[in-house]
């Protein structure tokens, strides 16, 4: 039954639009367990009530007729329990409703199963009295579980909403993860990686033949590149093996690879999208056979297609037009593909994975950038052009808004900018509770060439440079020298004010293309200082450049990032101090800086006093933190609802690491994207953090609550936070909290 259930999951995934996916997936269904009828009831929320959407066996007269209120019927039956129902005779159940025009009061045996995720129910039916046999329900539950994905993405193209509220507007959204708050109207640009055939956005072509031309040279590339692996191979593998690459060169050479996509470049699609097309029809026909050696040919199609299209890419500069109001789509947003759109013409950012603390929406909130993250629903290869509005609030996306919603963020985003001119109040004065005590707001960045003069006069300093920045966008180790000019440039932008660089901290989410770390649990491995101990040379050349870095200016401070336990930071400063002691045997006036430690791992916190015995500072890092204390990938867009920062297991961290740190006179700061919440502003100035860290975007927002609390009020509404068991509890609290301030707007749209 394994075959038969992969066959009909990618048949339905592969079905163009909801009603064939549904059509397909009722008549493979019933042909699988050899049923008289088959049936799918989809929700309608606004109706309450289930709707039969596709059948086969009942009248097709009643599909999209037949409505059963929430809770009435053995559909409503299955959806309340969520779990199967299965009779020998449904008319002789209590719940059963009897519904003549459909035809299925012949039919007796009966068999639903949820559709968990979706609520929505697969009904088999019998015409004899049949109790289905376990096997039969357990392939009937494993199939409706793998099913939310299809019915999920027809949701996101409208189907749903188009087929079960006809003749009603459409307010459908997609909902993710918020990345930056703020609100953004503008049209999608479709940002792809390389070779990723299912990524390529559909693209008009204005020349055909030049297309096929561009396409051809492509496919004779690819030609002469598998002959060329052919020939190498001759004496590595058995000529059964070898006998692929003939048929992928006969592949290549067929008229229907070839007619179909230059058929398709003369319909008007440029040759990526349509080579995208024709390779998929292609791997459906092996995806559906039967023998299983075959099935696998499919993933041999889809590589010659990558192939194909990475030559089509070589050949193309990839030259994009950008709008002014450009909203980046893509799978996964890199900071390069960011910085692809020219100044001031990008709008927001949507991306279908990462979370609210993945680096691309910290990039975009450096950036002041509305962002949604996350968003697993969204068909990227078909967003180019559209008219998206990107909630980075609530964490929606509105396809091709109706003109009322449209309306409506429009007003609002005007509210935002009446909003925004009261934030630009906060400009100048200095950051200070009503009660006079002072809380210093300084900057995260890497970026610091492309922020502004008026940005980089507000912030008290910096309180997180991610040096990593420089090393991702080479291809080598940057020397000495390199490194020593970078450094020098922000801590001269920012004198005397202070700068806290952070060593090299890769690993987790971020790779460096010329020294890969390739891990099953990358965010538990081999990252941060547990790179710097096991490569001193890497450490120590950083930590020169710094010092260097430093001279006549006096404002350099170090952090060390995935700090464990002592024994790393007491090893850790002895590299520092052999940096220092070589320099000045060198003749360099180097000081030795003041020393900090990122507090991001839960032993760290345990241990937050034998480690601020031995520093000047800690600084804690809520990203991983959260992660790591709440056990849940914070990119995982399955699981990124459950990633929190205000849950009660962070805030009451923070008051131990607080309280620790207090013992022996260190400061604490928070450089994680929680300092910049104006959510959490109070909960850390009542929790005793020192400073805060943030993005730019965020720094007037986070000062504008600063200055309307007194600490005394915020230590009582921390105590009160503390008390709390619940996270969605705390949450609810703190909002109530700045709208009774007159401060809410800076937490929803509008003011």
């Amino acid at each position: 039954m394994l075959d038969t259930l992969h066959r009909i999951v990618h048949a339905v995934n592969k079905a163009p639009n909801l009603q064939e996916a549904l059509g397909t997936l009722v008549n493979a269904v019933r042909e699988a367990i050899d049923c008289d009828v088959c049936s799918i009831y989809l929700v309608d929320d606004d109706a309450r009530s289930n709707v039969l959407m596709a059948t086969v066996g009942l009248e097709d007269s009643a599909v999209g007729k037949v409505r059963l209120p929430f809770g009435r019927g053995l559909v409503g039956l299955v959806a309340e329990r969520a779990e199967p129902v299965n009779l020998a005779d449904a008319p002789a159940h209590p719940r059963y409703v009897r519904i003549a025009h459909t035809g299925e009061t012949r039919y007796r045996g009966f068999l639903g199963v949820p559709i968990i995720q979706n609520r929505r129910v697969l009904v088999v039916r019998q015409r004899e009295e049949r109790e289905f046999q376990d096997e039969e329900v357990t392939f009937l539950f494993t199939l409706a579980a793998q099913l939310a994905g299809a019915i999920t993405h027809a949701r996101a193209s409208g189907e749903l909403d188009a087929l079960t509220r006809e003749h009603q507007p459409l307010h459908r959204f997609l909902v993710g993860q918020p990345g930056h708050a703020g609100v953004a109207v503008g049209t999608a640009v479709v940002s792809f990686q390389l070779s990723d055939l299912e990524a390529v956005p559909d693209r008009p072509v204005d020349d055909p033949e030049a297309e096929c031309a561009r396409f051809e040279r492509a496919v004779a590339q690819v030609g002469t590149d598998l002959r060329h692996l052919q020939e190498r191979m001759a004496d590595q593998l058995p000529e059964e093996d070898r006998a692929l690459f003939d048929a992928l060169l006969l592949m290549l050479r067929s008229e229907t690879l070839v007619l179909q996509t230059e058929e398709t470049i003369h319909r008007g699609l440029w040759a990526p999208a349509a080579l995208r097309d024709t390779i998929a029809a292609h791997a459906q026909i092996f995806d559906e056979m039967d023998d299983p050696y075959l099935r696998e040919r499919a993933s041999d199609v889809r590589d010659l297609g990558r192939r194909i299209l990475m030559h089509l890419q070589d050949d193309d500069p990839r030259l994009v037009e950008y709008p002014p109001d450009t909203i980046l789509v893509g799978e996964e947003i890199s900071a390069m593909q960011l910085a692809e759109v020219p100044p001031g013409q990008l709008a927001g950012v949507v991306s279908a994975s990462g979370s609210g603390s993945s680096h691309a929406a910290i990039l975009a909130r450096a950036m002041g950038i509305p962002a949604v993250m996350g968003v697993s629903e969204m068909p990227v290869s078909r967003m180019q052009g559209r008219a998206l509005i990107v909630d980075g609030y609530r964490g929606r996306v509105y396809i091709e808004p109706t003109p009322s919603v449209r309306t409506e963020y429009e007003r609002l985003i005007a509210e935002e900018q009446a909003l925004g001119a009261e934030v630009e109040a906060m400009r100048g004065p200095p950051s200070e509770t009503t009660d006079g005590h002072i809380v210093p707001l300084h900057l995260n960045t890497g970026l610091v060439n492309q922020m502004n003069g008026e940005e980089q006069a507000e912030a008290d300093g910096v309180g997180l440079y991610r040096t990593e920045f420089p090393f991702m966008v080479r291809d080598r180790f940057p020397g000495e020298g390199e490194q020593l000019r970078n450094y020098r440039r922000v801590l001269e932008a920012f004198a005397p004010r202070p700068v806290v660089l952070r060593t090299l901290d890769i690993g987790g989410d971020k790779a460096l293309p010329y020294f890969p770390v390739v891990e099953q649990n990358p965010f538990l491995g081999w990252r941060g200082v547990r790179i710097s101990l096991q490569h001193p040379e890497i450490f120590l050349t950083q930590i020169r450049a710094m010092l260097l870095a430093d001279i006549g200016l006096g404002n350099l401070q170090i952090m060390l990032p995935m700090i464990s336990g002592v024994g790393e930071v007491d090893e850790l400063q002895q590299l520092i101090q052999r940096a220092h002691d070589e320099l000045l045997e060198e003749g360099h006036v180097v000081a030795m800086p003041r020393i900090g430690v990122m507090i991001e791992v839960p032993s760290a916190v345990y241990q937050a006093g034998e480690i601020a015995r031995r520093v000047d500072f800690l600084s804690v890092g809520t990203n991983d933190l959260t992660q790591y204390l709440l056990a849940v990938d914070r990119n995982n867009p399955r699981v990124a609802d459950l990633y929190d920062e205000l849950h009660p297991a962070v805030l009451r961290a923070l008051r131990d690491i607080t309280a620790a740190a207090a013992e022996f006179n260190r400061p604490v700061s928070v450089c994680g994207e929680l300092a910049g919440n104006p959510l959490a502003t109070i909960l850390l100035i009542g929790l005793g953090v020192n400073s805060l860290s943030m993005s730019a975007g965020s720094l007037l927002r986070v000062k504008w609550v600063v200055r309307s609390i007194s600490r005394i009020r915020a230590r009582q509404i921390a105590q009160v936070a503390l008390r709390m068991e619940d996270v969605g509890q705390i949450r609810r609290f703190m909002e109530g909290t700045l709208d009774e301030m007159g401060l809410g707007g800076l937490i929803r749209p509008g003011k």
